[in-house]
C-alpha cells in the first residue's frame, strides 16, 4: 500500500460520478485501504488557505471588481451523529434543516464575465465562537488587508445587511449593494413621519428609474443611503440599498446586484460535482477536510473549464461518454440474443 495523499483523495472527488464514499474509493483502488483513507482525512489538515494558494493565480484582478459573500448548507438530514452539523436554515430548501454551514467568498471581474471562490468558513459556532457575520467579516478583511485585492463593490444577501458588516464595510471606505428584508424599518420623509417597512414605502416614477434617499432605523441621524426597488421578476421585489450616493440609476443597480448570482453557481456546481455535501463520516476534522479537498476540486474544474472552453458540467459528465465510448468498442458485459 502506498502513503495516501491529498491529491489522490482530490482526484478522486473530481472523476467519482455518484457515490463519495471512503468504502466506494477503497473498493476502487488497489493503492489505499479504507483504513488508511480514514486515518489520512483524521490526520489532515486542509485550510481554506489553500483554495487561495490554487487560484490566486488564475484570478484577474480589476477596480471594477464585486466581492460576493453568502452562505450554503450541506444537507445532513440522515445525521445522527456527524459533527459540526445543527439545524439551519437553509435558503435552498426554504426550511430548516439539519447540515453543517459554509460561508463563501467570491471575487468577480464582470469586465470578463469570470468569478473564483478565494475563501470560505465552516460555520462551527459551539467550537469557534463565531457567527456566519463575523465570517464573513473576517473574509472581507483578510481581501483587503492580506490578498489586498483591489474591488469596487460587496454584494451580499439580506442576511448579511446588518448595521455592524455595513458599517464595517463603510469604514474600508468601500461600497455595498445589499437587498434588505421586507419588514426592514426606514424612513424617506427626512424625519417628518415615522419609519415604516420598507415594502410599504410609495414610490413615484422618477424614485422607480433613480431610487430615494433613505435613512435605516439603527444607524446615525445624519446616515444615509439610496435605496432602489428592484423587479427581480414578476413574482418577486428587491429592496435594494447602496452607500453610494453616486448611484442614481435602478437599471444599473440591478445589473450589479445580478452579479451576486455567481455565488449561488458556486454552490450549485460544487454539490453536484464534487460530492461536497456527500461525505457521511462522523468526525469533525474528516469532514472538515473532505469540504476542503471538494472545494479545491471545483477550483480544478473551473479552472479547466477556462482552459478547454467547455463547462464544468461537460468536463465532468464527459467522462461517462469516455466510458460508453469505450464499453461500446470492447463492451466488459457482452449482449447475446437468441
Amino acid at each position: 500500500m502506498n502513503d495516501m495523499t491529498r491529491l489522490a483523495y482530490c482526484q478522486y472527488l473530481l472523476v467519482s460520478q455518484l457515490n463519495y464514499t471512503l468504502t466506494h474509493f477503497a473498493d476502487h483502488c488497489d493503492a489505499f485501504s479504507h483504513d488508511a483513507i480514514n486515518r489520512y482525512l483524521q490526520g489532515e489538515r486542509i485550510t481554506p488557505r489553500l483554495i487561495w494558494d490554487n487560484v490566486s493565480g488564475d484570478l484577474v484582478p480589476t477596480a471594477a471588481g464585486y466581492l460576493l459573500f453568502d452562505d450554503t448548507v450541506l444537507d445532513k438530514h440522515y445525521s445522527h451523529r456527524i459533527e459540526l452539523v445543527r439545524r439551519q436554515w437553509s435558503g435552498n430548501a426554504q426550511a430548516v434543516i439539519k447540515g453543517i454551514g459554509v460561508v463563501t467568498c467570491v471575487y468577480v471581474n464582470p469586465e470578463t464575465d469570470q468569478f473564483w471562490l478565494i475563501d470560505y468558513r465552516l460555520y462551527d459556532p459551539d467550537g469557534d465562537g463565531h457567527s456566519k457575520l463575523d465570517h464573513a467579516r473576517e473574509m472581507l478583511a483578510n481581501v483587503v488587508h492580506q490578498k489586498r485585492l483591489p474591488f469596487y463593490a460587496v454584494l451580499m444577501d439580506t442576511w448579511y445587511a446588518t448595521k455592524d458588516l455595513m458599517r464595517y464595510i463603510e469604514s474600508l471606505q468601500k461600497v455595498y449593494y445589499c437587498p434588505l428584508k421586507a419588514n426592514r424599518q426606514v424612513d424617506d420623509s427626512g424625519g417628518d413621519r415615522p419609519y415604516q417597512r420598507v415594502d410599504s414605502l410609495a414610490w413615484n416614477a422618477v424614485e422607480l428609474a433613480h431610487g430615494k434617499t433613505i435613512k435605516l432605523k439603527g444607524f446615525p441621524k445624519d446616515h444615509k443611503v439610496r435605496l432602489f426597488r428592484v423587479e427581480v421578476s414578476t413574482h418577486r421585489t428587491d429592496w435594494v440599498v447602496t452607500n453610494d450616493p453616486t448611484q442614481d440609476s435602478t437599471e444599473a443597480t440591478q445589473q450589479a446586484c445580478g452579479f451576486r448570482w455567481k455565488i449561488e453557481q458556486l454552490h450549485r456546481e460544487s454539490k453536484q460535482l464534487t460530492g461536497l455535501e456527500r461525505c457521511q463520516c462522523r468526525k469533525a476534522r474528516i469532514q472538515r477536510n473532505h469540504i476542503g479537498c471538494a472545494l479545491l476540486v471545483w477550483v480544478h474544474l473551473k479552472h479547466l473549464a477556462a482552459q478547454t472552453g467547455r463547462t464544468v458540467y461537460q468536463l465532468k459528465h464527459g467522462l461517462l461518454d469516455d466510458y460508453l465510448v469505450q464499453q461500446l468498442k470492447k463492451p466488459s458485459l457482452k449482449m447475446v440474443l437468441a
